[in-house]
């Protein structure tokens, strides 16, 4: 089956872009680099989450100068396709692209940020995040030459 050809531009959101939606933009730039444009926000700017920060220099990608952006911040908000990952952020995605021709779609995902827990036990909760973003994103846009499953 052939695959659908990526979009030019995609949004991924969250409530605060501390923390899951910057490990979304930080896979799908790795994966996709220069093909496409890729931004993220937040319903709020939070703060850059330390622990987010470690789990995706696990995996070679460097989010330590991550500067948390909101929704007033978008400088274009012609995106082909935005990703909300919570349900605060599917509301605002559904009246930033009220006027747009754009594809709004919804990943409910986790915020690790919630475990109380051994740091240990908090780490393993973000890295379970960050593969299943990066499970979610590979499904979705496929990389070149590899067709959809």
């Amino acid at each position: 089956m052939e695959s659908a050809p990526l979009p030019s531009a995609v949004l991924f959101c969250c409530t605060l872009n501390a923390l899951r939606s910057p490990m979304a933009e930080g896979i799908m730039k790795r994966l996709h680099g220069t093909r496409l444009y890729v931004q993220s926000v937040g319903v709020r700017a939070g703060e850059t989450d330390p622990l987010m920060v470690q789990v995706m220099d696990e995996i070679g990608i460097d989010l330590s100068r991550h500067c948390p952006r909101d929704f007033a911040t978008l400088e274009d908000s012609s995106f082909d396709v935005v990703i909300s990952l919570s349900p605060e952020a599917q509301h605002k995605a559904v009246d930033l692209t009220r006027a747009n021709a754009c594809e709004v779609e919804y990943w409910p995902t986790f915020d690790p940020s919630l475990i109380e827990a051994s740091r240990e036990v908090r780490l393993e909760s973000y890295r379970a995040v960050r593969d299943e973003l990066q499970r979610r994103i590979l499904k979705r846009f496929p990389l070149p030459g590899l067709a959809r499953e």
